[in-house]
């Protein structure tokens, strides 16, 4: 979890898993609950291939592209 100077909080979870599924989010969502309009974005890198928008505010993110710099702004 990261949080600014305002109090906007960004969230990472990392998952050991090539696929990524609604309720592997739960946690972050349940942040997002609890934090309202000061939760940013929480995302969860995991060992697929493709970036996914999950919900609102919450994504998923492959390993590979953390380290590879791949852009990703169409889906976050």
């Amino acid at each position: 979890m990261l949080e600014d100077w305002s109090g906007r909080v960004a969230a990472v979870e990392v998952k050991l898993a090539a696929s990524v599924y609604p309720h592997d989010l739960k946690g972050l969502a349940s942040l997002r609950g609890v934090l309202g309009d000061s939760f940013v974005r929480g995302a969860v890198i995991y060992l697929g291939r493709e970036p996914m928008a999950m919900g609102d505010r919450l994504f998923a993110v492959p390993l590979g592209a953390v380290f590879a710099g791949t852009p990703l702004g169409s889906v976050l």
